[in-house]
């Protein structure tokens, strides 16, 4: 028989969406919070949170040159006049 598409959207082909050594990166960028050695750029203040935590770790792998998705323009979004 053949596959029929659920009519749903369409998955990408492409594959993982993010690569091996961006996990590595968030993994180990997690495992620093938890035990307080995590810095965050100039300021060097320890983070607490997790979703820089997480943020953190991924920017490095992009630096690595890890398979990443581009970064989002979340500030323009709240910024915009209504």
């Amino acid at each position: 028989m053949a596959e029929r598409n659920s009519g749903g959207r369409s998955r990408s082909r492409s594959g993982r969406k993010y690569g091996q050594k961006a996990s590595q990166k968030v993994e180990r960028a997690m495992h620093e919070m938890k035990r307080g050695q995590l810095k965050s750029g100039r300021s060097g203040k320890t983070v607490k949170n997790r979703k820089q935590a997480i943020a953190i770790g991924l920017s490095e792998a992009r630096r690595a040159g890890g398979k990443v998705p581009r970064r989002g323009s979340s500030g323009s979004r709240s910024r915009r006049k209504k």
